[in-house]
């Protein structure tokens, strides 16, 4: 006869998980840092700003586009910070176009580079807005899915003596 302390060992045994069939789970993440250097930087207050799409939203009562707007921080303790875009500002659907208009701290940027930040306020540092807004066609908007890509290009201004 089978000693029922066996039994009852032998059944639990059966019972628990063998090593084969084990559940696991596996993440994995992307981690990095962007540390700038205390001289010169310009860097999105939400980092995120420039690693995923960013909406303007449509309101078909008023038909208007909103507006992108966030805030950065600036800073060059060795002059003026200087802006300007590496190309024409739009949106495009493969048919239309919707040109944007892009400011950096109230001064529109176009292909020509133009001074967004002074001396006197990039050497402390400052906190500044970047705007991107769409800008109207003649005719209205066009319905369609749009997508389009903002090039800036920021650097550091000598002082002039």
């Amino acid at each position: 006869m089978i000693n029922a302390r066996a039994l009852f060992a032998f059944i639990i045994v059966g019972l628990l998980p063998a090593p084969g069939w084990a559940a696991v789970e596996r993440e994995t993440f992307e981690v990095y840092v962007n540390i700038p250097t205390p001289q010169f930087y310009v860097l999105p207050v939400d980092p995120q700003l420039v690693q995923r799409e960013q909406v303007l939203n449509y309101n078909p009562v008023i038909s208007e586009l909103s507006s992108l707007r966030a805030p950065f921080d600036v800073k060059n303790t060795g002059g003026a910070i200087g802006a300007r875009l590496e190309a024409e500002p739009f949106l495009y659907n493969g048919n239309d176009r919707i040109d944007l208009r892009v400011t950096f701290n109230g001064q529109e940027l176009s292909l020509d580079h133009t001074e967004v930040v002074s001396v006197l306020d990039a050497k402390p540092g400052k906190r500044v807005h970047l705007e991107i807004a769409a800008i109207k066609p003649q005719d209205d908007y066009r319905p369609g899915r749009y997508f389009g890509t903002v090039h800036m290009v920021f650097d550091a201004i000598a002082p002039r003596f």
